[in-house]
């Protein structure tokens, strides 16, 4: 009959300087199923090293080891997890309890390793600690515990998958005798059930209660009775086939992330400074984003104010042109043909001059332009009394005029109403028909007076001209600007038989100043994008920090069956949780600072975009993806033997 444990010239040595240290030194070993054996020996005789490896915590440097006659060495990490999981139970001297988890918790643990429902194992768990007499310490913190009864917790975690294979070791050093006395009786109750128990013991009253005692000196057994052939059954069949699926997977996630938010909640403030520099990222991407939109529209409001979407013609070939034969290129027929153009919305004319203004003993000078009636509509003023001119004043020549509101507040300081009054424009009387809204713009109002009158009063009466200084056309929604110029350029050189004008396309101005604002956005966002990458290492640092601080948390549940993928899932779905939480109380902070903003400065129409909120929390879980993989990865690695040593 197959042995159930079976070690033949087993040997385990340790690195120690520039040589090694030989621990166990051809051990070689048969227990049955069923029995309970005790394993003795001084400090330092090699007994705990030896149940590492019976426990396939360890791999021994040599020699063979079957378990149910599976050779340990054939099976790979996730393999020994496994069997380590399903068909071995550990009880430890130090009981290794998770301090953040009640006792019920605790016993559940290498059944949500093993994929099991959580309302299957939760009943399991307490039905486990009922029979230990703990049912009514199931939601009782370690910490809330004797340690007796933390040892009871320790046993019900040991049986939670069965644990075919109990390994004590030192069961009743840390208790109080009798504590010590309910222990053992305990382990006798599990071997009469048919468990196989193997205590790791220096006591001799403790490994007298085993039916069979085996001695180790200095890494080499010096006693090695023969099993006994009572109890021996055989043994059952293991399974290495690794568990498979989608429920499987999604089950096991979401009980990670239950005990990463556990893990989370068990460390408030450390948690809490975790999150704090993603919080001051997260705040500074969204809110740079949303207060630059914000702030582009507001400079792009005000450029659209002074006239886009409006193409100048002027004569000559360029700005500072002077020449004779170009001044006169521009005449009323272009206007009209202009304005017959389906793509055009309105145009209207420029004559103008410097001339001055009076009224009564007021005398001021003015830039007095002679304009179309469309020539508001097509800069988007507004009149805040009266009205512009009508095509019945345009074909008279009327002597009528618009002010703007620096000029009505020069000539008339004490009145309200102005229109109806009359003016000297130059040595014209002109009578005022509107008052045209003075344009608050960031870039500053104009400190210029200007007056508009008819173009052909203007040019007849005033100037005595029959050509146009300029002519400004304005293009229909929905038409590309620049396709608009090219019509227009073409239309003019075909009337006049040659290019003798230039343009200038207010449209450039306004893509320039949209590519100027969001080149600064795109730097301000590279600088809050710094900020988070700074609390992305913070995140890493504590981490790292984390993994140091619970590297016995770790090898613990390595012990009861973790596999290396499942640390690393859960160090990862810490890191990202974080990073979510973080991210979601940094768009807060960022509400809060857009809102403050919002009272400071009413006229900034701040929003918050979906593409915004969904960057934000794009930005936090890669954040918690790229710098909690190294403390991850740094967990999984762990060495379960020594990760259990360490305080």
């Amino acid at each position: 009959m197959t042995a159930l444990l079976e070690l033949t010239d087993i040997r385990r040595s340790y690195p120690s300087g520039d040589g090694e240290v030989e621990v166990l030194k051809g051990v070689s070993l048969s227990i049955e199923a069923g029995e309970m054996v005790a394993i003795v020996g001084a400090s330092g005789s090699g007994k705990s090293t030896l149940m590492n490896i019976l426990g396939c915590l360890d791999k021994p440097t040599s020699g063979v080891y079957r378990v149910a006659g599976t050779d340990v060495r054939t099976l790979d990490g996730d393999a020994l997890a496994r069997l380590r999981r399903e068909h071995f139970g550990f009880i430890f001297q130090r009981y290794h309890l998770l301090s953040h988890l009640s006792a019920a918790q605790n016993v559940e643990v290498p059944a949500v390793y093993a994929g099991a429902e959580r309302k299957a194992r939760l009943a399991r768990a307490h039905d486990l600690l009922r029979r230990l007499g703990l049912a009514e310490r199931g939601d009782y913190q370690p910490s809330q515990l004797s340690g007796g009864q933390q040892q009871r917790v320790s046993i019900a975690r040991a049986l939670m998958n069965g644990g075919q294979v109990i390994l004590a070791d030192e069961p009743t050093g840390a208790l109080d005798s009798r504590s010590g006395e309910e222990v053992m009786a305990i382990l006798h109750q599990l071997r009469d059930q048919g468990h196989t128990v193997i205590i790791v013991t220096h006591d001799p009253q403790i490994a007298a209660q085993a039916e069979r005692i085996i001695e180790i000196r200095d890494g080499e057994l010096i006693s090695n009775p023969p099993p006994s052939a009572v109890r021996a059954s055989a043994p059952k069949e293991i399974s290495t086939a690794p568990a498979s699926g989608w429920r499987q997977f999604s089950n096991g996630f979401r009980e990670a992330l239950t005990m990463a938010w556990l893990a989370m909640a068990a460390n408030k403030m450390r948690t809490l400074l975790t999150m704090l520099g993603i919080i001051i990222g997260i705040a500074s991407v969204v809110s740079i984003v949303v207060v630059g939109d914000a702030a582009k529209q507001l400079v792009l409001a005000d450029i659209r104010a002074i006239g886009t979407n409006t193409i100048d013609i002027y004569p000559g070939k360029d700005f500072g042109d002077d020449d004779p034969q170009y001044q006169q290129a521009l005449k009323y027929d272009d206007l009209l043909s202009l304005q017959k153009q389906p793509w055009v919305s309105s145009a209207t004319p420029t004559v103008s001059q410097s001339l001055r203004l009076r009224y009564g003993n007021i005398d001021v000078a003015a830039s007095a332009s002679g304009v179309s009636g469309q020539y508001f509509n097509v800069y988007g003023m507004t009149f805040s009394e009266g009205v512009t001119f009508n095509d019945e004043q345009l074909n008279g020549r009327a002597q009528v005029v618009v002010l703007d509101s620096n000029s009505k507040r020069q000539l008339f300081p004490d009145k309200k109403q102005v229109v109806g009054e009359v003016i000297l424009v130059g040595n014209m009387p002109a009578t005022v028909i509107g008052v045209a809204d003075e344009k608050q713009s960031m870039f500053g109002s104009s400190k210029t007076l200007r007056v508009w009158l008819p173009y052909t009063t203007m040019s007849g009466r005033i100037m005595g001209q029959s050509w146009l200084n300029s002519i400004t056309v304005r293009v229909k929604e929905g038409y590309e600007s620049a396709v608009a110029e090219e019509q227009l350029t073409r239309l003019l050189t075909l009337r006049h038989g040659k290019k003798d004008f230039f343009t200038w396309n207010m449209d450039g101005v306004l893509k320039t100043a949209e590519k100027t604002t969001r080149t600064l956005q795109m730097f301000l966002t590279l600088v809050a994008v710094i900020s988070l990458l700074v609390g992305g290492i913070g995140v890493m640092n504590i981490m790292l920090v984390s993994v140091t601080e619970r590297t016995r948390e770790i090898g613990i549940r390595m012990a009861v069956g973790a596999r290396a993928s499942d640390v690393l899932q859960q160090f990862l779905i810490e890191a990202v949780l974080v990073c979510l939480v973080g991210g979601a109380l940094g768009v807060g902070l960022s509400l809060m600072i857009a809102f403050t903003l919002q009272l400071f400065l009413p006229n900034w129409e701040i929003g918050f975009s979906p593409l915004a909120l969904m960057t934000a929390f794009l930005c936090s879980s890669l954040t918690g993806v790229l710098f909690g993989w190294l403390p991850a990865r740094s967990a999984a690695r762990l060495d379960p033997v020594e990760a259990l040593s360490r305080e």
